[in-house]
């Protein structure tokens, strides 16, 4: 094309930019996606449409430069610098008609971007040199390891070097992990020792300098062709009906032809964006997964007595093993316990002999005895550093020794009851975890939560199958989208961006919930206009809507008012979603202090509140009430008189009684108003201690009555209680955990317990789902609430930050220890027995890295062209972690191949959409009673997450 003109040049420079894009660097799947996209667009794309574009102008050359022109005019505003297809931009002046609203809702709060998946919002960093103060720095952003999802995560940076050419300050820069911070005051010591002599502000302004590189937000179009395929019919539409023009059939043609080749540019565009659809889709591996059981569950399965060396002998010889063997290594000294393992504890079933074969069984894995786990732990190589986690965590202190665990009392109570809710972690026992979990008869039944590291969207859509309408309450404090709510993720979005990340996720969790179950969602003035709007669209009831008092003295804003409150929306799947009542909840027992045979109360003035006369709307609320000098109630005998409307008195008070009516003195006037109760009501109630006198300093007589928190009370609108501010209360409960609290803005327990109850959380293997986790206030809710009346209630819990290891684990680990803590040491207190699964989920980022795509032509299929077929059929995407066996038709996986940390027997269950009853090392029983295997696991149900099409 040696004659290419000005608008074809700018149409296929536009088209190379959203394909190949800006460059990128740095280590990441979506640097690997742009390769891809490069090598599909000048190998396929560019050649064919090329081709295509000649044959359709052939008839009209002329029109060619016009062509390209409108091809360009309509594409540029639909895509974006990441890539991203959607109403980028969209000038008024070019009376676009946009389609704002659907046949059955209004979408206009986010129209721009109701059509996309929200992926994350991120830098395009670049390697980059700059001059600032007379100083060359340059900044290598070549191994920087990019986002996976959507954390808060600052850049920090190293010195490496100076260029010993002309002086230049070379830099590392990464995103934090692990808590790693850039630490200025190091630079400038090794600085000074290369000679160069910098101030710190220099240096911040080299950092800011750098970082002020495109941010942009990322997103994947649903249905990109429906998309671009509507919008270009509504574009040619307003073309052709314009004005008072009229088209003859040569411009009809050009017009065809034009509409011939935007469609294929737009099925070459979507063929690319429907794949990573599939992508983010597509369900995840789950990996490194573990288990944390308190030690009660393993003391219970354990038989405690000495054994000597000869009878060791005999059980490592295979002869008879005494049944009190299990426990013989605590009877010795602790450096000595944890020093080596045991081999003649290992060796077989307590109370049986063993054979050769038998032996085998138990070193496979395949059969253990329930009753040996304890010694086997005891005597771990391991131990000592799940010992080290326990003092870490402040649990134990350095007078702990092993013998502890079991010692008992002269009663044979345990001597040390504490130690018994001790969290083993299995990550510290890996070999040993397929018997620990052989202790429990049915595994996730026996769970009490699962916590899940992953970006919410892809564990939402891989966790669905197993949890499916199984949910009755979900809880999420998301992020606010306001600088004052400084959290761990990103937290100023634009608004159609927040709203899509909104909308995404609410619309797949609202699958997880039962038919009469109700989500909360915590926010503040700033978005809750747009949650209530796309609750609306997704659920059916509204619930209600609680003003929960966060912060007494009101959040900081920039020329607003300084907000003490914040909103929890309560929104339910069906009709059949009611709140709960408050009854059992903090902020329930705040309002009802006192207790009695009945049940739980407080006083309250027997007059109906209000400012006018109310006997006039129900007289029989208003009738005389005896009082006597010692504050005696009498009701005296009336009779009500129809015609009147009144009662009328028969019999008088004695000389040392007064009457009292429902009457109030207000400046100068009596205001008639009525009793809370009715008289026969009253003269039941009367004898039980229902009514009280309360005199003023004046003496005057007040009635009270007590007011019952019943179980069909519905909860208020407005929570005050002042173990909910947020600013105080839920930071001062991790500095008690921790230490330190480390989140600025956590929800108090109280407050998500009350949430939790509102929303339907029964005491009976109830689950509670937070896909916002935060600092894991949920799970100690839960745990609470299960403490305080032995519930069963179950957590799921899904956080993507790097807190997750580092903060909720060790919480739960911490909370099921003890429900005391001061400055991160347990302070005597209550714990609890608990049993969780925690695992990390294969990220969208993941896929993108691993994923192989031919670095080839296009796929040529003689049955399609290749606009429509799938190009990407041919790929191997994760096929190298499968074989095929052509002999036996059957394919064969490989999980090592793609993950060292594969757990499969938990990625067949959510697959399969079934709770687990038992694993062992050859397969995983579901608790319908299929088994699966794990050596060579079912084909189809391995496939999606390998080979999507």
């Amino acid at each position: 094309m040696a004659q290419t003109n000005k608008f074809e040049k700018q149409f296929f420079n536009a088209l190379h930019e959203i394909f190949v894009g800006a460059k990128v660097e740095g280590d990441s799947g979506y640097v690997n996606l742009m390769g891809i996209k490069s090598r599909y667009y000048e190998r396929g794309v560019f050649p064919q449409l090329q081709k295509d574009i000649t044959a359709a102008l052939k008839p009209f050359p002329d029109f060619r430069e016009e062509l390209f022109d409108k091809l360009y005019t309509f594409f540029q505003r639909y895509f974006s610098e990441s890539g991203s297809i959607y109403f980028r931009y969209t000038a008024l002046h070019q009376n676009v008609y946009e389609k704002v609203y659907t046949d059955d809702r209004d979408v206009i709060l986010f129209w721009k971007t109701h059509m996309l998946y929200y992926v994350k919002t991120d830098r395009i960093f670049t390697s980059l040199n700059v001059e600032v103060d007379g100083v060359n720095f340059f900044f290598d952003a070549s191994k920087m390891t990019l986002k996976k999802s959507n954390e808060k995560r600052e850049v920090i940076y190293a010195f490496r070097k100076v260029h010993p050419e002309d002086g230049t300050l070379v830099f590392d820069v990464a995103y934090s992990e692990k808590g790693r911070t850039t630490k200025v005051d190091d630079i400038l010591k090794d600085l000074k020792k290369a000679g160069v002599k910098l101030s710190d502000e220099t240096l911040y302004k080299a950092f800011r300098v750098f970082e002020k590189q495109s941010e942009v937000d990322y997103f994947i179009n649903k249905n990109a062709r429906a998309f671009l395929q509507e919008q270009f019919d509504l574009w040619l539409y307003q073309y052709l009906f314009a004005g008072q023009n009229v088209w003859g059939a040569e411009r009809l043609a050009q017009l065809q032809a034009l509409k011939t080749v935007a469609y294929q540019v737009i099925d070459f565009i979507s063929q690319f964006e429907d794949e990573l659809v599939k992508i983010w889709n597509k369900p995840k591996f789950v990996r490194n997964s573990h288990y944390v059981l308190t030690l009660d569950h393993i003391i219970a399965n354990a038989v405690g007595a000495k054994q000597s060396p000869a009878e060791g002998d005999k059980i490592a010889s295979g002869e008879e093993r005494p049944r009190n063997d299990n426990l013989s290594v605590i009877a010795t000294p602790a450096p000595s316990v944890i020093a080596s393992p045991a081999p003649s504890v290992i060796a077989s079933p307590a109370g049986a002999k063993q054979s050769p074969a038998e032996g085998d069984k138990i070193a496979s894995g395949t059969e253990r005895p329930r009753n040996d786990i304890l010694a086997r732990l005891l005597t771990h190589p391991n131990l000592p550093q799940q010992v080290q986690e326990w003092r870490d965590l402040g649990m134990i202190g350095e007078d702990f020794k092993l013998e502890m665990l079991t010692q008992k009392d002269a009663d044979g109570a345990p001597l040390h009851p504490q130690y018994q809710y001790l969290p083993m972690d299995t990550k510290y026992f890996p070999d040993l975890e397929l018997d620990i979990l052989a202790l429990f008869d049915d595994l996730d039944a026996a769970l009490d939560g699962w916590l899940v590291h992953s970006e919410n969207y892809q564990a939402l859509i891989t966790l669905l199958p197993k949890f499916k309408q199984r949910v009755d309450a979900v809880y999420i404090d998301p992020p606010y989208n306001t600088d004052a709510s400084a959290i761990i993720y990103s937290n100023d979005y634009k608004d159609s961006s927040w709203a899509t990340l909104m909308e995404n996720r609410l619309n797949v969790v609202s699958n997880y919930l039962k038919q009469e179950g109700i989500i909360c969602v915590a926010i503040d003035d700033e978005e809750i206009i747009q949650t209530k709007f796309i609750l609306s669209t997704i659920f059916k009831k509204q619930v209600g809507i609680a003003a929960v008092r966060s912060n007494p003295a009101g959040r900081k804003t920039k020329g607003k008012f300084a907000p003490a409150h914040e909103y929890a929306l309560f929104y339910g799947i069906s009709e059949y979603s009611i709140p709960s009542s408050l009854e059992k909840t903090e902020h329930a027992l705040s309002r009802f202090p006192k207790e009695d045979d009945s049940g739980r109360y407080s006083w309250a003035n027997f007059i109906r509140s209000g400012s006018h006369d109310k006997r006039i709307d129900r007289p029989k609320l208003y009738y005389p009430i005896f009082v006597d000098k010692n504050d005696n109630i009498r009701v005296p005998r009336i009779e009500w008189v129809e015609s009147k409307r009144e009662y009328e008195l028969l019999e008088e008070p004695d000389e040392n009684e007064v009457v009292v009516y429902p009457d109030v003195l207000k400046e100068g006037r009596i205001i008639q108003k009525n009793w809370h109760r009715g008289y026969i009501r009253m003269i039941k109630e009367l004898p039980l201690g229902e009514y009280r006198v309360r005199r003023d300093k004046s003496n005057n007589i007040s009635i009270d009555f007590k007011t019952r928190m019943d179980e069909e009370s519905l909860p208020i609108t407005w929570w005050d209680h002042k173990k909910y501010a947020s600013a105080n209360y839920g930071a001062a409960e991790l500095k008690e955990l921790f230490g330190q609290s480390g989140f600025d803005f956590p929800k108090s327990k109280e407050l998500v317990s009350d949430c939790l109850q509102t929303s339907g959380i029964s005491e009976e293997y109830s689950i509670a789902f937070d896909f916002f986790a935060g600092s894991g206030t949920t799970a100690h809710a839960v745990m609470n609430l299960n403490r305080a009346d032995g519930g069963k209630r179950k957590y799921i819990l899904v956080e993507m930050g790097e807190h997750f290891h580092t903060v909720i684990l060790p919480r739960i680990k911490k909370v099921a220890f003890s429900d005391k803590w001061k400055d991160g040491k347990a302070n005597g207190g209550q714990g609890m027995s608990h049993f969780v699964k925690y695992y990390d989920l294969e990220q969208y980022e993941d896929v993108l890295r691993r994923a192989h795509y031919a670095d080839a032509d296009l796929f040529n299929n003689p049955y399609e062209d290749p606009y429509h077929s799938y190009v990407f059929l041919r790929d191997l995407k994760m096929l190298d972690s499968v074989e095929m066996d052509v002999e036996q038709n059957k394919a064969h996986f490989y999980p090592e191949r793609l993950y060292s940390d594969i757990d499969l027997a938990e990625t067949l269950s959510q697959r399969r959409g079934k709770w687990i009853k038992r694993i062992t090392a050859e397969y995983v029983e579901f608790q319908d009673g299929e088994r699966m295997s794990l050596t060579d696991p079912d084909w189809q149900t391995i496939k999606p997450l390998v080979w999507w099409q």
